[in-house]
């Protein structure tokens, strides 16, 4: 255990690096800068990506509505209530870096509207992409309400939080980010834009959960919370009250 833990807290100091000190230099630009416009920018590449392939089916339509609706969503949320920790300042090698890893995001719109990969597959059927709409919308109500109250409770009262959102996991801001994500690699129809995601849940998302956890272990109540809480899925509760 603690060895895994040493691990983690290697590849955070790795993550740290290029996020924010990759080729040294002066920190100038705030990395919050950088992620609101790649979010601003993701209808618009999906568009020039539809005019490109000359691919304006229902699926592709779909797609621009899900991934551009989220990247204005991010903006109003940043406009009502910021992450302090996406404030921080970054060189311009960090800002670099964090653009192009953003844009890997974009695999899965450019497969299911290039058609490269998959050109013959079905197309999807219409509960199948109302199932999609649902796992996308879902996770973005999870992804903001908890988000909001993380913001507000803490501009209040610092400490724990173990209530509303978080009463059940202990990361619903990281749950609700990987159902969007998850929705639009469905879309894709294709196993690549998953490896991207997977990638990015264990390297990036995965090692965040466990710094932010290393962190909160100093308040005393951490123990008895973590031990009724799941990480990002409420198992523990379901197994308590499954009798």
């Amino acid at each position: 255990m603690r060895k895994t833990q040493q691990i983690f807290r290697v590849l955070n100091r790795i993550n740290i690096y290029f996020t924010e000190d990759l080729f040294g230099g002066p920190k100038l630009i705030k990395m919050a800068w950088v992620i609101n416009f790649h979010k601003f920018f993701n209808a618009l590449a999906v568009l020039i990506m539809m005019n490109i392939y000359g691919n304006f089916s229902k699926e592709a339509y779909i797609y621009l509505m899900l991934h551009g609706s989220y990247g204005i969503a991010w903006i109003i949320k940043h406009l009502i209530f910021r992450d302090k920790k996406w404030e921080v300042k970054i060189t311009f090698g960090g800002s670099f870096f964090i653009f192009i890893f953003l844009s890997t995001y974009w695999v899965a719109p450019f497969i299911l509207i290039s058609n490269t990969f998959n050109r013959n597959a079905a197309p999807l059927s219409d509960p199948f992409l109302a199932l999609i709409m649902v796992l996308y919308i879902s996770g973005l109500i999870i992804m903001i309400a908890s988000d909001y109250q993380k913001n507000i409770t803490l501009k209040y009262k610092k400490g724990l939080i173990t209530n509303g959102m978080f009463k059940y996991i202990r990361h619903p801001n990281y749950l609700g980010e990987m159902m969007i994500y998850a929705s639009f690699a469905l879309l894709a129809g294709h196993w690549i834009p998953w490896a991207i995601l997977g990638w990015w849940w264990t390297m990036v998302f995965l090692v965040n959960m466990l710094t932010i956890e290393a962190s909160l272990s100093r308040f005393p109540e951490w123990k008895e919370y973590k031990t009724v809480t799941g990480m990002i899925l409420p198992w523990k509760f379901f197994l308590k009250n499954q009798f």
